[in-house]
């Protein structure tokens, strides 16, 4: 059985791949031509871009764990949980002995969420959502369990929160291009040079390499590897074919001899492990310490990535992306929010077109009214309130969901329980 059985031909692939591409340039020069006509350069700025990619990876990196449980038929809905403790367990060992040793430890500690998260769903049949959500709710009591233990009379910690860790994870530069240091020198920064100039589409572009080359963590570069590898993994290689068929068919799977009981606690741990790195990801790149309450619900907007992308990984980096830049966008000014109102009602605009020319006349009315009243919004407004603005990343989020749900064709036998030996087939 080759991992090419159950692949799509390479020019459809390629298709798929240069449609995104194109998606991608159409979305900049939207943005461009909104930043160009309302003033507000933060909708384009390099640190904005540079926040977004911040931002995106603990999103990213639980929503790859997810797909690793979901394409091996089990739905993770505990990744906050196993997030969580990725950054109880993060936070304790940076504390002791640097901030590397906490990456290993916070992903152990999502690993032992994931590996219970298994023994419920897998061994003892336990439905998915209630293991998942048992789960959850378990890691935020055992995490405040622990920080009683751990940080009672330490000082600079609590009950809610640890102490700073020690170290820091390094950042890059990219010499020339983004300004690093080539040889310790300082050398030019071609790209800030160029987003300066405030060129229409150009300094955009600039900004966007300027943002995603400049002081960027090691931590980030490895969590952006991260989405080549995983489809390597999952749709090059035996072991992914194997777990892929898993959560597609697990009978036929099983009277080809893959051990399906071994595959599905293989993904969930590996589900738990990611889910635990996205927690230190949080510990070490936006706090330095633990905080109670640090996740925020991140676990389940990456499930909503996850669903977004199509149960796969490209769509999932570009779901974490979207919510990402939703919420870096929300933390520069009220003025870029505003400007962010009519880039949506042109993308609104666009949704309405696409609509019509597939005859789906009532969802394109729809839309077509609410990206009027977008549009109305942005052109009566002279700030958005700041409630709305707190919210502006979940919007975004939903309403992105709302119309990818016509595409969306997760695992055929994701969620199902599954006892060995049986002939039933799906």
């Amino acid at each position: 059985m080759s991992a090419e059985t159950t692949e799509l031909p390479a020019r459809p692939r390629q298709r798929r791949l240069g449609l995104a591409l194109v998606l991608a340039a159409l979305v900049l020069v939207v943005l461009s031509f909104v930043r160009w006509q309302t003033g507000a350069n933060d909708l384009t700025s390099s640190g904005t871009f540079s926040a977004t990619l911040r931002v995106s990876m603990p999103i990213l990196l639980a929503g790859l764990g997810g797909l690793y449980a979901e394409r091996a038929g089990v739905v993770n809905i505990g990744l906050e949980g196993m997030m969580i403790l990725g950054t109880w367990f993060g936070a304790w060992a940076g504390w002791h002995w640097g901030p590397w040793a906490g990456v290993l430890m916070g992903m152990a500690g999502g690993a032992a969420g994931g590996f219970l998260h298994a023994v419920a769903t897998v061994t003892f049949g336990i439905d998915h959502i209630i293991s998942g959500v048992a789960i959850n709710i378990l890691a935020a009591g055992v995490t405040r369990f622990l920080s009683v233990i751990a940080y009672t009379n330490v000082p600079g910690a609590g009950i809610t929160q640890s102490p700073q860790v020690k170290g820091n994870i390094p950042d890059v530069n990219l010499p020339v291009l983004a300004g690093g240091r080539a040889f310790g020198a300082k050398t030019p920064d071609v790209f800030g040079w160029i987003e300066r100039q405030h060129w229409f589409l150009v300094s955009d572009a600039g900004s966007l390499l300027k943002g995603l080359t400049s002081n960027v963590s090691l931590l980030t570069i490895a969590a952006v590897a991260l989405i080549p590898l995983t489809w390597w993994v999952l749709w090059r290689s035996a072991f992914g074919l194997r777990l892929r068929s898993v959560g597609e068919h697990p009978v036929a799977a099983e009277s080809l001899g893959v051990p399906v009981y071994t595959m599905k606690y293989v993904a969930v741990v590996i589900s738990g492990a990611l889910a635990g790195l996205a927690g230190a990801f949080l510990v070490f790149e936006e706090a330095g310490i633990y905080r109670e309450g640090q996740t925020a619900g991140r676990g389940f907007i990456a499930l909503a990535a996850l669903i977004f992308g199509n149960w796969r990984p490209l769509g999932v980096g570009a779901g974490a992306g979207l919510f990402g830049y939703a919420d870096a966008l929300q933390l520069r000014s009220n003025s870029s929010i505003l400007a962010l109102l009519l880039f949506v009602s042109i993308a609104m605009a666009a949704a309405c077109g696409w609509l019509l020319v597939r005859k789906r006349t009532g969802p394109a009315l729809a839309v077509a009214v609410l990206a009027g009243l977008i549009f109305w919004w942005h052109a009566t407004a002279t700030k958005v309130a700041n409630e709305w603005i707190a919210i502006t990343p979940y919007v975004v989020t939903l309403a992105v969901l709302a119309m990818a749900a016509q595409r969306l064709r997760p695992p055929a036998a994701d969620g199902r329980r599954y006892r060995k030996g049986q002939v039933e087939t799906l």
